[in-house]
């Protein structure tokens, strides 16, 4: 695969999360809510279904890759596991889970870009 396909990859990976950060601030600036959690999903599932496609590809470094994919799940119980049950029961899932989510879904996204700018082991 070309550099600038790598590149392009890294610069989506990068939009992503950018637009977690962004999602995150606006949920903290209005409290989040359900619609939040359920976008985040939303996004997220042709995300995770592309990085597959991605990691077949071997447009990624398959590690790398699917750890960002397991990144990304986790931070997706996280964050719209909290706010689906703050929604539901008014009760937090533990403290600073959406943050912790939110971080985990960056960083997911982060190392994407990552696996796509590094060289392929074969």
């Amino acid at each position: 695969m070309s550099l600038n396909l790598r590149i392009l990859i890294a610069l989506a990976s990068l939009s992503g999360l950018l637009g977690v950060a962004l999602s995150a601030a606006a949920a903290h600036i209005t409290g989040g809510n359900l619609a939040t959690a359920a976008q985040f999903l939303l996004f997220h599932a042709p995300a995770l279904l592309a990085l597959v496609a991605l990691i077949a590809a071997g447009a990624v470094n398959p590690l790398l890759g699917q750890i960002a994919g397991y990144v990304m799940v986790l931070g997706l119980v996280l964050f719209c596991g909290d706010l689906s049950r703050r929604a539901f029961s008014g009760v937090a899932l533990f403290p600073r889970a959406a943050p912790t989510g939110g971080i985990l879904l960056m960083a997911g996204w982060l190392l994407l870009g990552v696996s796509a700018l590094l060289r392929l082991r074969t």
